[in-house]
């Protein structure tokens, strides 16, 4: 009832990875590419996936047209609900080539995964 009078989430359509299936796509898609939305200090104490690129949340929407519309993109965050914000709004302005790494960079770690 609610979902009919609010719409449906455009969340439930965005597709999501795990820390094993974003090490496979890392290794076999040289299009890939990978968005780290967390805060600068974060990205920089925290560890970081080689490769990633950074692009706080708070600044996606005054800088999205850094982003490539025919590149698979895959969102990155600390647990995977940022990251899920940012695909939900590069989803809604037509960029549907976006992944969520659910579990962020907690299931990185716990999956022994290395970081930089």
């Amino acid at each position: 009832m609610l979902q009919s009078f609010f719409g449906s989430r455009v969340a439930s359509r965005i597709p999501e990875v795990d820390a094993y299936e974003l090490q496979d796509l890392i290794q076999h898609d040289n299009n890939l590419l990978l968005v780290d939305v967390r805060s600068p200090h974060e990205y920089e104490h925290d560890g970081r996936i080689a490769g990633s690129r950074l692009l706080p949340l708070p600044a996606l929407m005054q800088r999205m047209k850094e982003l490539p519309e025919d590149q698979p993109i895959v969102f990155i965050c600390r647990s995977g609900n940022r990251s899920m914000v940012a695909c939900e709004q590069m989803s809604r302005l037509g960029y549907d080539n976006v992944k969520n790494f659910r579990g962020g960079m907690i299931s990185w770690k716990r999956s022994g995964m290395p970081t930089r």
